[in-house]
């Protein structure tokens, strides 16, 4: 089972990412459940959602405490909240900003998580250009789906353009695009820098 932690403030589309990553999973022929947490119901709060994927039927119904991801898609949470609490040496980070982990005083994850699933992806900057709105939970879903290569660019791209409607999906979608080249090309680059 790979299971998804998504951490944001309410109004930013936390719990649309995770409904629209099960879709994406289900698509693709596999099992998912989304759910949120709510502290505090009101815009600019705290707020976790949940996704499951599995080959299996998934029986538990719990809060993620041990997610195989993280997703952060408000960079303000960092000081906040424990973000990472339970992600294993292998997981996957994903922080909406186009900042450095150095610059967000968090080098340290290098030597607590695999340095190659760590990335950031300015996605509120790319939902600005592509949409028009600071929403970046299309454009992390693009870059998760090339972080972690758990679900395909065109399932994403699909269940977004069926969330959405119309032109508001189709810029999503690009929105989705744009993000999941920029990670691409930093694996890339990551690889070629690792392998001279």
């Amino acid at each position: 089972m790979f299971q998804v932690r998504i951490h944001g403030r309410g109004g930013q589309g936390v719990v649309t990412a995770a409904e629209i990553l099960s879709v994406v999973a289900f698509d693709e022929g596999r099992q998912a459940q989304a759910f949120p947490s709510f502290g505090s119901e009101r815009t600019g709060a705290p707020v976790v959602s949940y996704c499951r994927i599995d080959d299996r039927e998934i029986r538990t119904r719990e809060p993620v405490m041990a997610p195989d991801a993280v997703i952060v898609q408000d960079v303000t949470l960092i000081n906040q909240v424990d973000l990472f609490a339970g992600l294993s040496p292998v997981g996957f980070v994903l922080i909406n900003t186009s900042r450095s982990f150095e610059e967000l005083g968090l080098a340290d994850l290098y030597s607590r998580f695999a340095r190659a699933h760590l990335a950031t992806c300015p996605a509120t900057d790319i939902a600005l250009e592509h949409v028009g709105r600071p929403l970046p939970n299309a454009a992390l879903l693009g870059a998760f789906a090339a972080l972690t290569g758990e679900v395909s660019l065109d399932a994403v791209r699909t269940a977004i353009r069926d969330r959405f409607a119309g032109r508001v999906g189709e810029r999503n979608a690009d929105a989705a695009c744009a993000s999941f080249d920029i990670i691409t090309a930093w694996r890339e680059e990551a690889a070629r820098v690792g392998a001279d």
